[in-house]
């Protein structure tokens, strides 16, 4: 299989989508940010002196999902039709379960869209709690589900 990003001389090159047909396109990606279980308290709490984690990731995210063309290289800008992310604590794993969903109209996927809003609201967690907990650790980042286009549907197993 050749990589779409890569010219017949093996330089990094923007994919061409202009024959595409455009077709709805979701993608579905999530994220982890363990911590100890102080740390998740005080999240729950509130009581993180940055102010409301959960909030700020979610808005973070968004925010970053909105920006993956000016940080990822080879991305196309999307004109997106929404990008939802949810942050909650899970005290089961004991760290914040990240979810971001995208959504547009468009000629190429927006698995990378929610990929990005997932890592931002990660790393917003990280940001706001390491002053309480410098043991957090991010991961795994990952497409859980894209619906639309060419290549057809996918559903991670697992």
């Amino acid at each position: 299989m050749a990589l779409s990003h890569v010219d017949s001389s093996g330089r990094a090159t923007m994919v061409d989508v202009s024959s595409k047909t455009e077709t709805d396109r979701i993608a579905v990606a999530d994220g982890f940010v363990s911590m100890t279980l102080d740390a998740l308290a005080l999240v729950r709490a509130n009581g993180v002196a940055k102010g409301d984690v959960l909030a700020t990731a979610r808005l973070a995210g968004i925010m970053g999902g909105k920006r993956t063309a000016e940080l990822i290289p080879l991305c196309h800008p999307l004109p997106l039709d929404q990008i939802h992310v949810d942050a909650v604590v899970d005290d089961a794993r004991s760290g914040i379960y990240v979810t971001a969903t995208a959504r547009t109209r468009a000629a190429t996927g927006v698995e990378m869209e929610s990929l990005t809003a997932v890592s931002v609201a990660c790393l917003t967690i990280y940001d706001m709690v390491k002053g309480v907990d410098r043991t957090m650790a991010i991961g795994p980042i990952r497409l859980l589900e894209k619906r639309g286009g060419k290549s057809g549907d996918y559903r991670r197993k697992d």
